[in-house]
């Protein structure tokens, strides 16, 4: 699995001094309030866990599945399931975290339907922001760390399902995603 590593981005020691000061910035702007962590599933797991972790306040959460890279690198049509009900979200303030924000698309969507929900507020927190990927207009409130171009992989993130137990983030070998139209893994 380390084989399939170009080179490591951030290592486990970055990731916990990161979240942990993430963790103060959305502690200070939910002071006063009981917020709704809306955690997009799968790849946001490993960071939302640690994050929780660090926040000294009083929180609910909750969990979207969407999907839409369907084992491979192109997105595909997204699909949404899990989304609180409308009871829940109603009148309250919500912080929608997800691993990474590249072509905006989904966090723009999801974020969409939770105001649609009744949500009083939604403000997003990404582990990664993917600027030069942008497809619609849209900048997270808070983000752990900007990336160049490269296809992530580690604490959390995946390619095809593998990968999402590495400790870090690392950029994964073109060799490795180079066949994904057969899906078959490169030698």
């Amino acid at each position: 699995m380390h084989d399939d590593i170009e080179r490591i981005l951030l290592t486990e020691h970055e990731l916990r001094v990161r979240v942990v000061h993430l963790a103060a910035e959305i502690a200070a702007v939910y002071a006063h309030d009981e917020p709704t962590l809306v955690a997009v599933l799968k790849g946001s797991v490993v960071f939302v866990a640690d994050l929780i972790r660090c926040l000294p306040i009083p929180l609910r959460l909750a969990f979207v599945w969407a999907e839409s890279y369907r084992q491979g690198t192109r997105a595909g049509r997204l699909e949404l399931s899990g989304l609180p009900p409308e009871e829940d979200l109603r009148g309250r303030r919500v912080l929608l975290i997800d691993d990474i924000l590249d072509s905006g698309r989904t966090l723009s969507a999801i974020r969409a339907e939770l105001g649609s929900r009744g949500a009083r507020e939604v403000r997003t927190c990404v582990l990664l922001d993917k600027p030069v990927r942008r497809a619609v207009e849209l900048e997270a409130d808070h983000v752990g760390f900007r990336v160049e171009d490269l296809f992530v992989v580690g604490y959390g993130l995946d390619f095809a399902g593998r990968y999402r137990n590495l400790p870090y983030v690392g950029a994964l070998k073109p060799r490795v995603f180079a066949s994904a139209s057969g899906m078959e893994r490169a030698p």
